[in-house]
């Protein structure tokens, strides 16, 4: 059974930091990309960031410099470490599983990050 699991959402003040912790199990974590979306209230899912099978690393232009992707394929776990937070950053944060090949594509359920101003 394939489980994609996020944590480590919640309220922050303007300027703080969260860490985004995203578990994959029942899956070969090496051979997928990971990405992190996030979806706003009334608005379309976007990217926010993708660590591929190689580690290249893609960033959406409204998060480069403050937020940042990593993966620990020891842990089957991808990070997303945010720092100078703004309110606009307030959504709910997907995890995203895309095998290298594309045949296989797992999503998260969501962890809800809230800036408050």
């Amino acid at each position: 059974q394939v489980q994609v699991v996020e944590s480590g959402g919640g309220l922050v003040q303007a300027g703080g930091s969260l860490r985004l912790s995203c578990a994959a199990s029942g899956i070969m974590f090496s051979v997928h990309d990971m990405g992190w979306y996030r979806q706003a209230p009334g608005k379309q899912r976007d990217l926010v960031a993708i660590i591929t099978v190689g580690r290249r690393t893609t960033y959406a232009d409204s998060v480069k410099g403050r937020f940042t992707i990593s993966r620990d394929n020891a842990k089957n776990t991808v990070y997303l470490q945010m720092s100078s937070l703004k309110p606009e950053d307030t959504a709910v944060y997907y995890c995203n599983a895309n095998s290298y090949n594309g045949r296989t594509n797992y999503w998260g359920q969501g962890t809800q990050v809230t800036v408050s101003s």
